[in-house]
């Protein structure tokens, strides 16, 4: 049995992550997702709208998602080292000296990395941004 591990802040979820997620879950069988916590989401960006409790619920009823998990930092590592996932889904829009220091880490542990291309078309911050200006 593969197991495929990736994770999202599940904020405004869209079309993108909704792809996103379809197309980690095809590289193996059971799809792990780690969504990730209030305090990891705030050591990159800002806090999110939806509560975690919110969040977890709508990535979990997702037809992809498998398990889904927290994350209690933006970095994966230390759920990879727990999960042992054969593979790695990460997005190209991360910071590619972040995905060299994750790909080194499943490397040690027998699985490998595969980055999947950012959904330029949308966003959570547009969205946000959008409503804010709707609403003005």
């Amino acid at each position: 049995m593969k197991i495929v591990y990736t994770y999202v802040c599940g904020d405004i979820i869209h079309r993108g992550h909704v792809s996103y997620l379809l197309n980690a879950k095809k590289f193996g069988d059971v799809l792990i997702v780690g969504v990730l916590t209030d305090n990891a989401i705030i050591e990159k960006k800002k806090c999110p709208t939806l509560s975690f409790d919110e969040r977890m619920f709508i990535v979990g009823a997702l037809k992809s998602v498998d398990v889904v998990i927290p994350q209690n930092t933006y970095s994966p590592i230390s759920n990879i080292y727990i999960l042992h996932p054969d593979i790695m889904i990460e997005s190209e829009s991360h910071n590619i000296k972040d995905i060299a220091e994750v790909s080194a880490h499943i490397e040690n542990l027998g699985g490998r990395i595969i980055i999947l291309p950012y959904y330029l078309e949308q966003s959570s911050t547009g969205i946000k941004n959008k409503i804010k200006e709707d609403t003005i």
